[in-house]
């Protein structure tokens, strides 16, 4: 049943006096719900009971917390089809979608509770002492990694289960030992209502402190702010637009206390296409990009929103079956209304550049809230010399640029913004003789592909989804795959401490049986 309310730890609250409704943008009405707009009041008691459950939850097991996030996962199955049916009616996105969405969630909340359960995560380093070393002895040093406190995760729009209420952040920052206080997005906070009812029956299940999970509402930025600015809350989790992410990491950046906010945001993600393939198979690469550049209505972070090339014959074979084939794909239903006219903004901001030329675009009528799709051209050194066209279109549009040759294709990867991915097309080896194009392709992204699209991010922990500003705030952390805990952890070391006091991580007899660095030695073994 969803009523509408924040969960204040484990219980709903709704003190506030401004309510909202979400929107069907399939249909292109409101949703039924009335969602309650948490108050200061609330977000103070989230913070404080955040705090307070921290003392506990930080000294959790990993065998106890692997048991939490398994219940989660249990949990969110047991909401079973009602679930789906409320995801798609915030999201206009289909069941089958939904169902994979969902899936994708409950295999990252099993892939941490294994992380921790192994245990080997938390780094552990050992350096015993040396009480006779000349001229100084030698302390016991023994470092690893420790929670950093409450963490706060934003919902992102276009991944409602994925990359939101119990997605990829709050996964990790549970693992890593952090309770979490979810800013639910305002386009699904009904499914974020169900999400976090099964979060907290898993927490009271398990024995979890109260306060190890909140989920506020909120329709507006307000309670966003008053969260980053609590003196309580220690991390930030976002997936979002540059215009937000950056606001919140300067926010907070202006407290007294800065905190990080590893925050995940904009991408064109480059798709280099190499002249030999171009040669070769130009066509069939242009009808499998029509299919990543429309895939989910252009809505994904990797969506491929810049292909470059050298000109050619092949180049224009491109151009000309990419034209072709972007317009036979049927349009599909954009998240809410907002992002649809964000993207027809933004699409006609593009378009109205000097030297742009449009290759095609669907031109037919659309249902309210469709996008549609358009492919561009530019010659090099209108791209160069215009950072408008450098900026990402969220929805189904790309730009091909046209160079003139490998040096102007090197300078236009140089003068890239950071992004998450870049894409290589090779035939035959050819890209050997690109070293200088990848190279330069490599230090503005954080995954490089070879023969393939962007689109699709496997939850594995060889995944780095993140890259060089502003396609996140640290390019030295992924917001997928279990390596994303690393982000909500500092390295702590004790000297001479007690081996009983220690953690079980840190003892010598290494009770947990993990791999750890003791003088410079990989080793599970005993001291």
């Amino acid at each position: 049943m969803i009523t509408g309310k924040n969960y204040i730890g484990n219980q709903l609250s709704a003190k506030g006096s401004k309510t909202f409704k979400t929107f069907n943008p399939l249909l292109n009405i409101e949703n039924q719900w009335e969602i309650t707009e948490a108050s200061q009041d609330e977000v103070n008691q989230a913070a404080e009971l955040a705090a307070e459950a921290f003392k506990t939850y930080s000294k959790t097991s990993g065998a106890k917390k692997a048991q939490f996030l398994r219940a989660i996962a249990d949990e969110i199955e047991a909401l079973g089809d009602e679930l789906l049916q409320v995801y798609s009616s915030e999201s206009g996105l289909p069941n089958g979608r939904a169902m994979g969405e969902r899936g994708r969630t409950l295999g990252q909340l099993h892939a941490f509770a294994n992380h921790v359960e192994e245990g080997n995560w938390v780094d552990a380093s050992i350096d015993t002492a040396q009480p006779d070393r000349k001229p100084l002895p030698k302390v016991d040093l023994r470092k690893m990694n420790v929670p950093l406190g409450s963490v706060v995760v934003f919902g992102a729009s276009n991944f409602p289960f994925a990359f939101s209420t119990a997605g990829g952040d709050t996964a990790a920052a549970l693992a890593a030992g952090c309770p979490v206080i979810v800013k639910s997005h305002p386009m699904h906070a009904a499914t974020g209502e169900m999400v976090s009812s099964a979060v907290i029956k898993a927490a009271e299940k398990t024995g979890m402190p109260n306060g190890v999970f909140s989920n506020l509402n909120s329709s507006g930025i307000k309670v966003g702010q008053q969260l980053v600015q609590h003196p309580k809350v220690k991390a930030v989790g976002f997936t979002g637009s540059i215009h937000g992410g950056r606001a919140l990491y300067d926010l907070a950046a202006k407290r007294d206390e800065p905190i990080p906010v590893f925050a995940e945001m904009g991408s064109i993600n480059p798709v280099v296409i190499l002249p030999q393939a171009l040669n070769n198979r130009a066509e069939a690469i242009a009808k499998t990009y029509a299919g990543s550049i429309t895939l989910g209505t252009g809505q994904f972070c990797t969506n491929p929103g810049l292909i470059i090339g050298v000109k050619s014959e092949g180049l224009t074979s491109f151009v000309n079956t990419l034209a072709e084939e972007i317009v036979k794909v049927e349009p599909s239903c954009m998240l809410h209304p907002n992002i649809a006219g964000a993207y027809e903004t933004n699409k006609s901001k593009a378009l109205s550049q000097s030297g742009i030329k449009v290759l095609a675009g669907y031109e037919n009528d659309v249902e309210p809230n469709y996008a549609r799709q358009v492919v561009t051209t530019v010659e090099g050194d209108t791209f160069l010399n215009n950072p408008t066209l450098h900026h990402e279109v969220f929805g189904p549009f790309s730009l091909v640029v046209q160079c003139e040759d490998k040096q102007q294709l090197e300078k236009i990867i140089s003068n890239l913004e950071g992004q998450l991915t870049g894409t290589i097309i090779s035939d035959d080896n050819e890209v050997a003789e690109y070293s200088n194009v990848v190279n330069a392709l490599q230090n503005r992204v954080g995954r490089i592909i070879f023969n393939g699209v962007p689109t699709g991010v496997e939850v594995c922990p060889s995944m780095l989804h993140g890259g060089p500003y502003p396609a996140s705030t640290d390019s030295r952390f992924t917001a997928v795959g279990v390596d994303s805990i690393k982000r909500f952890v500092r390295p702590f070391s004790f000297q001479d401490w007690p081996n009983d006091l220690l953690p079980d991580e840190l003892k010598n007899e290494n009770p947990l049986g993990i791999t750890r660095n003791v003088n410079g030695k990989l080793t599970s073994q005993k001291i």
